[in-house]
Parts: structure tokens; C-alpha cells; sequence
């Protein structure tokens, strides 16, 4: 069997590795075994992250939309603002609600007036 050299292939592959790990501090970034290690590392804590972001992001939405109902009404949360907002079919997601309680506060006053007076004037054709 003929012999096989590797210096090339071998080092490329490490020259891969290095390039991403160029950032790491000290030996990180140096040694060939290290900066594989720390490399598997990060690229598992950006997998695991990048849904994280997603949870935080959301949550962070829903403690505003909270504040910004519970400024003006006593007994008026978060839960009921969505749940009639889905009961009088007003699809806008989180994201925007955010947006427009902090861009335009009155656009804001404005739709969860008309969601909070529609459930009220419901409740007394029922009654």
C-alpha cells in the first residue's frame, strides 16, 4: 500500500478551524484541540440560542402590552386584552401591538377602547 501524506488536507482542515476560533482568547484560539472544543461549544450555545431569543423576545412583548393595559383601566390585564382581542377577530400579533403602543399611544387607546366597549355593550344585550 502506498503511503498517504496528509500535511495539506490536515491543515486546511485546521486553518478552517482557526478562522473561526481567530476571536477566542488565549489558548482558544491557539492550540488545535482547544479551539475544536470551544468551537462545538459555541456553535451548540448559537443553536440553543437562537430559539431562546425567540422566548425572550416574546416575553418582552407581553410585559409591555401588560403595562400598556394597565394604565388607564383598573382590572384590565394582559389575558383579557388578547382574549377579546380574539373574540372580535382583530388578528394582530404582539409584535405590532408593541409597535403601535409605543409608536402612536392614542392608535393604541383607540383599539382597546373599541374592543373594551364592544365587550361591555355585549354584555348588556345579554342581561
Amino acid at each position: 500500500m502506498t503511503r498517504v501524506k496528509r500535511g495539506y488536507t490536515a491543515r486546511r482542515r485546521r486553518k478552517k478551524i482557526r478562522l473561526f476560533a481567530s476571536t477566542f482568547k488565549g489558548a482558544h484560539s491557539r492550540f488545535t484541540r482547544t479551539t475544536t472544543q470551544q468551537r462545538m461549544r459555541a456553535l451548540v450555545s448559537s443553536h440553543r440560542d437562537r430559539s431562546r431569543k425567540k422566548r425572550d423576545f416574546r416575553r418582552l412583548w407581553i410585559t409591555r402590552i401588560n403595562a400598556v393595559t394597565r394604565e388607564d383601566r383598573l382590572f384590565y390585564s394582559y389575558s383579557l386584552f388578547i382574549h377579546n382581542l380574539y373574540k372580535r377577530q382583530l388578528l394582530l400579533n404582539r409584535k405590532i401591538l408593541v409597535q403601535i403602543a409605543l409608536s402612536n399611544k392614542n392608535c393604541f387607546d383607540i383599539i382597546s377602547n373599541k374592543i373594551f366597549n364592544q365587550k361591555n355593550t355585549n354584555q348588556i344585550k345579554e342581561s
